[in-house]
Parts: C-alpha cells; structure tokens; sequence
C-alpha cells in the first residue's frame, strides 16, 4: 500500500539577512529528480547576480535517500548543502526541493555560521510552507441493488470515496475514486452491505 504524507502544496519563499547577507529560501514540490533538477535551474536563472545558490531536493517519501541531491555552489564544503538536506529529512515533507540563494554582505560567517544560516533558511521555510497529503488514488466501478444505494451513499465519507460517475439500469452503477489505502476496507464494506451482492472491479 502507497503511504501517505505531506507534500508542498505550492510554491514558497521566504527571506531574512543574517550579518549583512541577504539570505532567500526558495522551496517547491519535486515529485521526482528531474523536476527537482528544474527547480533548481529555474530559480539560479532568476538571481544569476547572487553570490551562491545552493540547494537540496529529496525527492521521494519523507526521510528517504534514494531520490535526493545537494550542493554547496561555492560555499565551503559541507557548510550549505549537507545541512540543508539533514533539515529537509527530518521535516517530515517528501518531495520537496529547496534553494537558498544568498548574497554576500562583506562579512564572513564562519563554517559554523553558514551551517547554521542555511539550516536556518530551510527550517524558516517549513514553517510556513503550505502543505497538501500525497494520496494515491484508485477508481473503482461498483454495482448494486437499489434499495442498498442509501446506505452505500452513507458509507463513502468513511472511505474518503467520491462518486464519479452514476449508471442505472436493472441495477444501481457508480464508478469510485478513493486512496488507495482504503480500497480493500471499503470494498469489505460494500460486501457485508449488500450480502455479497455488489460487484465490484478496479476502472
């Protein structure tokens, strides 16, 4: 079963200057590598004057390493894009690509404060990231006997099933779309609802 968990649900930025740099958080949904990657471009070919664009992506689900990248673009070592990563798999949002972009103000920040700067960046960012569930859906076709369509109406809320598409004919149709999660659960229910009379067939 496909589990669920948040994803950023629109594009977000925020800004704040730490030491005389302007510091900016651009953060996106990244379904996969590619569009990740694009991400990334897109915002490096807004700000071409800034002094670093450094970045993390991951991905895949919350805390996952298989779809992930990172750079430091310049900075030192290990000072932009590894914390910025660390911060993205403890967030618990998958999908998720960041670039904070700086620009530099004429005072040096140390390792342990461009660390802290670009963790920092990412975490102001989650704060107030919109958020939607990544939920994977399946469309189910049933049918059934009429005098079971009330009760079948009243069953959908439990499901987080929506009716797509209704038919009649010697017997009430309806095509369902609800996660995935509860396809087994629902089509239980259908079942004990109706005696076993409901059909029931992935669309």
């Amino acid at each position: 079963m496909a589990e669920r968990y948040p994803i950023p649900a629109a594009f977000h930025r925020v800004e704040e200057t730490i030491k005389r740099s302007r510091f900016m958080a651009s953060l996106g949904h990244a379904p996969d590598t590619e569009s990740a990657r694009a991400f990334v471009a897109a915002v490096k070919a807004e700000f071409p004057d800034a002094t670093h664009n450094c970045w993390a992506f991951n991905a895949g689900p919350p805390g996952d390493t298989a779809c992930v990248g990172l750079s430091d673009d310049g900075e030192p070592g290990g000072t932009a894009g590894k914390p910025m990563l660390g911060v993205l798999h403890h967030s618990g949002v998958g999908e998720i690509a960041v670039v904070v972009t700086r620009w530099f103000g004429g005072t040096k920040l140390g390792t342990g404060g461009l660390v802290r700067a670009y963790g920092g960046m990412v975490n102001l960012g989650l704060e107030t990231l919109p958020l939607r569930d990544r939920v994977v859906t399946k469309r189910l076709g049933v049918s059934l006997p009429y005098p079971a369509v009330t009760l079948f109406k009243r069953l959908l809320p439990d499901f987080e099933a929506e009716v797509t598409e209704e038919a009649f004919s010697d017997v009430a149709g309806f095509g369902v779309e609800l996660p995935e999660e509860h396809v087994d659960p629902f089509s239980d229910a259908v079942a004990e609802l109706t005696g076993g009379r409901a059909e029931i067939h992935e669309k």
